[in-house]
């Protein structure tokens, strides 16, 4: 099995060494210009490692170059993980998509939606569709995140504590509780908004399992997919592994430091956040991706069926939309023309609406500090990009990657 190199010469699954090397070439340019503090990433296809590189430093005031086993904040592609670990309870017939989710968090008995106002006094009407399971793994509950700062939504999260981070205090039982309490932004199933409601998800997974998250996931996850280096904070002795966390400051030009968010890592979360709150490497992450590529299988060990894997990575957007027309323009992982969104990803509907090379099906996501990955079920490729550059929309490196890639695709 792969496990840190490369596994099989390019050719011989179709990919141009000569090629794969722009992707180097390309991203080293980043390093040198100092815009990037340092990169690591793993082209595989058919379940076998063709390309593995990295470049520059995990930590530009010691030097300590980025190294195979690196350990990133992935944030966001925590959310494809929790929406794993939900829909292995929804195949052993624990609930079903469309169940209101009150049944086992009480507290979104009566949810009411904003309807205007300032976020100092606003006003409210009864939400006219409960908030279902398959609203929280699609984003269309309503619900939003503070950091957005688009909707008076956004200004009310951050008035209750709740922008990067949580109030003191406050736990993911809290959390939600807190969160539940708060207006929508719209009436669940009617937009898609990028938002908190993973990170519900991953409690209700706590309540339906009756484990914590980082439990279900170390035992029904990690352990099977032989991810050893995944879990929600880094212990002492692998703490010399972790990347320093660095922000490009809104119309800045050089990377600042950033322990004041980086340090979260450190130590073990009091929220243990099922949208972001995993650290990982690149090796680990790739076998995540594996998996799905297998349709819910690797190595012997089997989550998901192949059609459950299947169901999830279909757009489920209401008549086969995309978020260009069903999603509210603002800050996310992905581009909204030509994409739709699963059960825990976006997914490819058009490459030539959305400019893109690849092939429709395909499905991805990223996170805040630029990671990123994706898998092509068509031409059998995952790939798994990690750096540690906060925002993830400071550079365009998503779109580039995946140009350089398919660009090497000889076969």
């Amino acid at each position: 099995m792969a496990d840190f190199g490369i596994d099989v010469d390019p050719g011989e699954v179709g990919l141009d060494e000569q090629r794969l090397a722009r992707i180097d070439a390309h991203f080293r340019g980043y390093v040198d210009a100092g815009k990037l503090p340092g990169w690591q990433v793993m082209v595989s296809r058919r379940g076998k490692v063709a390309h593995f590189s990295s470049y520059g430093v995990v930590d530009r005031e010691d030097g300590r170059p980025v190294e195979a086993d690196t350990v990133w904040r992935i944030y966001s592609m925590t959310k494809p993980v929790t929406s794993v670990a939900a829909m292995m309870l929804w195949e052993q017939g624990k609930f079903d998509l469309s169940d209101p989710i009150s049944k086992w968090l009480p507290q979104f008995t009566d949810q009411r939606v904003y309807t205007g106002g300032s976020a100092a006094k606003f006003s409210t009407v009864p939400a006219t569709e409960p908030i279902r399971v398959w609203h929280l793994l699609t984003h269309t509950a309503g619900l939003t995140y503070g950091f957005h700062r688009v909707h008076v939504t956004d200004e009310i999260y951050r008035n209750a504590g709740f922008e990067f981070g949580n109030p003191r205090g406050l736990d993911l039982a809290g959390s939600v509780e807190a969160w539940a309490q708060l207006p929508l932004a719209f009436n669940p199933g009617t937009e898609w908004l990028y938002s908190v409601a993973t990170d519900v998800l991953g409690r209700l997974v706590e309540v339906v399992s009756g484990q914590p998250l980082d439990q279900f996931f170390a035992e029904h996850i990690f352990a099977p997919l032989g991810m050893t280096d995944t879990g929600f904070y880094v212990e002492d002795e692998r703490q010399h592994r972790l990347a320093t966390l660095y922000a490009m400051p809104a119309g800045g030009r050089e990377l600042v430091r950033f322990d004041q968010m980086g340090k979260a890592a450190l130590t073990p979360p009091r929220v243990l956040s099922g949208g972001g709150g995993l650290v990982s490497t690149t090796r680990d992450y790739a076998r995540f991706t594996w998996m799905l590529l297998g349709g819910g299988a690797y190595d012997g060990a089997r989550l998901l069926s192949p059609r459950t894997v299947r169901l999830m990575t279909s757009n489920h957007l209401p008549g086969g939309a995309d978020l260009q027309a069903y999603g509210r323009p603002l800050f996310a992982e992905v581009r909204y023309d030509g994409v739709g969104f699963g059960l825990g990803f976006a997914t490819l509907l058009d490459p030539a609406v959305a400019k893109v090379a690849g092939n429709a099906g395909e499905f991805n996501w990223g996170g805040l500090a630029s990671t990123a990955f994706w898998v092509d079920p068509v031409d059998e490729i995952t790939v798994v990009f990690m750096t540690q550059l906060m925002p993830s929309s400071t550079y365009p490196l998503r779109p580039q990657l995946r140009q350089l890639v398919y660009q090497a695709v000889t076969e």
